[in-house]
């Protein structure tokens, strides 16, 4: 319906809101509109001798505007300015429309000026208005005026014909067969209605415009084509048109009028429409956004870095804070808006409203099962994943230290290993170049764990799909290469050593003490400086707990290795002394190790200042640790109160839904006050939801403090608040039904009290057998023969149309309240049997079909079968016949 024929008659011209100037521009509109005022206003422009050829043209000085206007009011206006100067212009245009202002209508956005300039949108809006003015606004059925008149008017005139489907003023007409069942209802004469058909629209409109203008002097305002080659013919034109055949036959017999009272209902069918409109677009609207999250949430395409996948989480907790809520607050608006409309079409005697294949409450709950789903295993592999990157980052970094460490301890070694000093050695050199061999074989063996350590990390990195996994690949190849070398020039330098071994005597025991005693106690400090210097990750209290104990163990063999170390410098000092009593001719330096004391006093010094730097990082640790644990309890302390509280709530909703305490309104009142206590608590839902982002933020994944979990609370909230609105939504529609159909309290609760009675397990509905029970106590004849069978089956078919199984406690007091319908239905066709009937006292069945529409037409005769009318009018009922037919002979 357009915007500015929506208002009652002393209101259709509003503001913008109520004139769609855009629609007015549409080409296809524009031109109809163009081809039916027009024609319009030449219908009554010929009466002064006079007409129109272009809309926007002919009316710019305002002559045949004031004219037209004379003509359809019959009123004199104001004298025309006859000059040809635009001030002349603009004058007469303002004459015409003060005299439109006159008749009640407001103007908005009209001006002479835009008149006078030819504007097409404003010159076709204004005489659109003067149409609603002139033609449309008087016109009255029954209580309905102006369109709605209109419209009821056309529907009740076609009601009897096959095919007509009277619903607007745009696509209703497009196979004109519409058209012509108004002709033929009023001038039957003028076609054949039996020999039309529905595929044949061009053949049907131009049956009826060239009749019309033939034989109804109606101008032919529309194009066939036009209408038919338009998804949506504009309804302006249209209802034109449509009110000239309204004039036309405005002096039907006005035993119509009767006849309408019945017709009433079409606006029950039309506001339960707009409700299945509703409904139908808000549950696409829901699917469509749970069809664009779903692909979101199921990206599960891993992110190299700990920032970005931090940046997902974030990004994820924005969609649960601020996108899914409302999502949520119209899932549970559309199973209200549905369990309203189902109310409404019961009390109307209407079938049950089947939404479109896909549209099903049904099929919204599965759609949010499926997002919830992946929304849980979305959040679940974020935590994963940051995990698996928090792993990542450390093997990383372990991996580089250890392959830095290596890859200083074998810097030179090849060289050295190549050397042929031996070739002109002494005897105790070469003895020494042995010794020292050995000790590097010795050392070489020590370092062949951490060789494998790189290689293990290097592979876990691999499997767990390090980003940068080519690289560390590359690197540890390269350290394989070479320690699998080295081995190489370690064998073939013993080989040779030992060949002039034979030739050498002399050994110094002192520097072979040295190097065996030195080499492992610089691999225990180089062991201890790389632990000590080693990263670490841990999440609760007793992992650092553990790491502090494993410290403080390592701290109490730091005496034992000072001793160790003091004895090896006691070695080198005893060789000192004997190169100096016994003037040993040697170069300075053990042959036998590089490993000086120099070396061993720093990396000892070392080794102490790195003990203070890990105790400060154990104990920052520590008290890291202990904060984690404070939100622990915190979160744990607030969920082990919400948790059972929001579980309290649902059962004491529980009860309410079946108890009888006071009426439904105290029901209703009671249920309300829970509801606003409820939403009162949504701070300490927040307050917990706060708390939850700090133990996230802080990457805690476990919490043994409680049971519940954030998105345990989550969901039991939105349970708990769907469950509320849910039993406030069925105690309304208990009093809608109520109110309705006339039922006392006593018997609300007497059903209720029936109800409760056999609802054995509290679930809030009866099961078949429960039913059946239930109907017997209240005096229903059902047995268990096959009359008793057939009778339960068909009061099931109604209070359970969907085959659920079960039987609600609305729809129990619907079916209990359902058999006042049929009497209602028979008094409102008797009020207008009377007026039907006239003086003539009877009424025939043709009359019956022509004047109600088929579905009262057919309930009446129906009822009428077996009883026979007036001896002079066969087929026919009199009064007393026709009353009996409705009530029966006992009420008369």
């Amino acid at each position: 319906m357009d915007h500015y024929d929506s208002q009652q008659t002393n209101d259709y011209m509003q503001p913008e809101e109520d004139w769609d100037r855009d629609l007015l521009l549409d080409p296809a509109w524009e031109k109809q509109q163009r081809k039916t005022f027009t024609a319009w206003c030449n219908s009554h422009l010929r009466k002064a001798g006079t007409q129109i050829e272009n809309i926007e043209e002919d009316f710019r000085d305002g002559l045949k505007l004031m004219l037209l206007l004379e003509v359809i009011s019959g009123e004199r206006l104001a004298k025309p300015e006859r000059g040809k100067m635009r001030v002349h212009k603009i004058s007469n245009v303002n004459k015409a429309l003060d005299f439109i202002a006159s008749k009640g209508v407001k103007l908005v956005s009209i001006g002479a000026e835009e008149i006078v300039d030819g504007n097409v949108k404003m010159t076709l809006g204004m005489i659109w208005t003067i149409i609603l003015r002139f033609a449309i606004q008087d016109i009255s059925v029954e209580e309905t005026s102006a369109k709605e008149g209109l419209l009821l008017w056309c529907q009740r005139k076609t009601a009897p014909y096959k095919n007509v489907n009277i619903q607007n003023f745009h696509i209703s007409w497009k196979d004109g067969l519409g058209f012509c069942a108004l002709i033929h209802r009023h001038r039957p004469e003028l076609i054949d209605y039996g020999k039309l058909r529905k595929d044949d629209p061009l053949t049907n409109l131009n049956t009826a415009f060239d009749v019309a203008e033939k034989y109804l002097d109606i101008p032919k305002m529309l194009d066939a084509e036009d209408i038919v080659g338009t998804a949506r013919p504009d309804e302006k034109a249209i209802m034109t048109y449509v009110s000239s055949f309204y004039h036309a036959f405005s002096g039907a017999q006005k035993a119509e009028t009767a006849a309408n009272r019945i017709c009433k209902v079409l606006a029950v069918n039309q506001e339960n429409e707009q409700l299945m409109e509703d409904y139908e677009k808000l549950a696409s609207d829901l699917l469509e956004w749970i069809r664009r999250t779903i692909p979101w949430l199921e990206n599960r395409v891993p992110e190299n870095t700990m920032h970005a996948m931090q940046q997902k989480l974030e990004d994820f907790r924005d969609y649960r804070r601020l996108h899914k809520p409302p999502k949520v607050q119209e899932k549970c608006q559309l199973e209200i808006n549905f369990n309203t409309l189902q109310t409404k079409l019961r009390l109307s005697n209407r079938p049950a409203f089947m939404p479109s294949e896909g549209r099903m409450v049904s099929d919204i709950n599965n759609a949010w099962g499926c997002l919830e789903q992946v929304e849980k295993g979305y959040e679940e592999w974020l935590l994963n994943e940051i995990r698996r990157l928090e792993r990542l980052d450390h093997l990383a970094e372990k991996f580089r230290q250890k392959a830095s460490i290596h890859e200083a301890w074998t810097d030179g070694k090849e060289t050295m290993l190549r050397q042929k000093d031996y070739e002109t050695a002494t005897l105790s050199e070469i003895k020494a170049l042995l010794k020292k061999h050995e000790a590097f074989e010795s050392d070489l063996a020590a370092h062949q764990d951490r060789v494998e350590q790189i290689a293990a990390i290097a592979q876990e990195l691999n499997e767990l799909d390090y980003y940068d996994s080519p690289s560390v690949n590359a690197r540890c190849q390269k350290i394989c290469d070479q320690w699998d070398n080295l081995g190489a020039l370690t064998q073939k330098r013993r080989e040779a050593l030992e060949r002039t071994e034979k030739l050498l005597e002399t050994i110094d025991q002192l520097y072979l003490e040295y190097a065996k005693r030195a080499a492992p106690f610089n691999n225990w400090m180089e062991g201890a400086m790389e632990d000590l210097q080693d990263t670490f990750i841990v999440h609760t209290i007793e992992e650092i707990q553990g790491l502090t104990t494993a410290h403080e163990q390592f701290k109490a063999t730091l005496p034992d290795a000072d001793k160790e170390r003091l004895a090896i410098l006691g070695i080198h000092n005893e060789v000192s002394k004997i190169v100096q009593t016994y003037h040993v001719n040697m170069a300075g330096t053990n042959p036998y190790t590089t490993i000086t004391p120099q070396e061993i006093n720093g990396k000892w010094d070392h080794v102490r200042q790195l003990v203070p730097r890990r105790d400060q990082a154990l104990t920052e640790e520590h008290a890291r640790q202990q904060h984690n644990e404070r939100l622990r309890k915190q979160f744990g302390a607030q969920a082990n109160v919400i948790g059972p509280w929001i579980q309290t709530k649902m059962e004491e909703i529980g009860r309410i839904s079946i108890e009888m305490h006071g009426t439904l309104e105290d029901q209703l009142s009671h249920l309300r006050q829970y509801e606003k206590s409820i939403v009162n608590y949504k701070p300490k839902i927040d307050q917990l939801e706060g708390d939850h982002q700090l133990i996230q933020e802080a990457l805690i994944f476990d919490n043994k403090h409680t049971n519940y979990t954030m998105e345990h609370i989550r969901v039991g909230w939105e349970q708990l608040l769907t469950t509320i609105a849910r039993t406030i939504n069925e105690v309304e529609n208990q009093i809608l039904t109520r109110d309705a159909k006339g039922i006392s309290q006593e018997q609300m609760n007497e059903f209720r009290a029936s109800f409760n009675h056999f609802d054995r397990d509290h679930s809030g509905t009866l099961g078949p057998e429960e039913f059946k029970a239930c109907l017997i106590s209240l005096g229903y004849d059902i047995g268990n023969d096959p009359q008793g069978e057939a009778e339960f089956a068909r009061i099931m078919s109604i209070v359970d149309p969907n085959r659920l199984g079960v039987v609600t406690f609305q729809a129990f007091i619907d079916f209990m309240s359902r058999e006042t319908a049929d009497t209602d239905t028979a008094d409102q066709v008797m009020a207008s049997f009377k007026i039907l009937a006239g003086d003539k006292n009877y009424i025939t069945m043709d009359e019956l079909r022509r004047e109600l529409p088929p579905d009262q037409a057919e309930y009446c005769i129906a009822r009428m079968a077996p009883y026979t009318g007036p001896d002079s009018v066969p087929g026919a009922l009199d009064y007393m016949s026709f009353s009996t037919a409705l009530y029966g002979e006992s009420d008369l």
